[in-house]
């Protein structure tokens, strides 16, 4: 082999070498875990109370599914600091417009206007803690106290999730 054989096999190992260690695959997984979906809390105003169910979320697996499919599998749990994303599906059942506040560890929101005797919901990332729910608008509606917990599920046994 003569020098123009030898430069040529050593370019052609760099370039080799080169795409090896370029080209290792993802940093993602497809087998890392999903995200969790969004767990979502009842809340009900009636002129006296604000209720709410469930009063603790995340603290262990959830009891029930979004989708049945996995019924005796529960939701593998996932490593994660990340706050809970949070739907409140709320009824006003009172004769007056009102907005829920949800207010504890370092956060507060308010939703939209949720008209007299109307449905609303809105969603928030609440981080482990103790809050607050209140009916902003009801001063006769006692509080109602929601925990959440730092257990966060995969959502890998649910279909059609993102």
């Amino acid at each position: 082999m003569g020098a123009g054989g030898v430069r040529a096999a050593a370019i052609a190992a760099l370039v080799a070498a080169t795409a090896l260690l370029l080209g290792c695959g993802e940093s993602r997984h497809a087998n890392q875990q999903r995200p969790t979906g969004s767990t979502r809390v009842s809340v009900t105003v009636n002129g006296r109370e604000v209720i709410v169910q469930p009063t603790t979320i995340g603290a262990r697996a959830e009891a029930t599914q979004e989708i049945p499919q996995n019924v005796e599998h529960p939701e593998p749990p996932i490593k994660s600091t990340k706050p809970l994303d949070v739907t409140f599906v709320a009824a006003n059942q009172t004769a007056g417009d009102m907005k829920l506040k949800v207010r504890g560890s370092g956060k507060e929101a308010e939703s939209e206007t949720i008209y007299a005797r109307s449905p609303g919901s809105f969603q928030l990332s609440l981080p482990t803690g103790s809050y607050t729910v209140s009916a902003v608008g009801m001063p006769g509606a006692r509080p109602a106290h929601l925990t959440v917990g730092k257990y966060r599920a995969s959502s890998q046994n649910d279909v059609l999730l993102p």
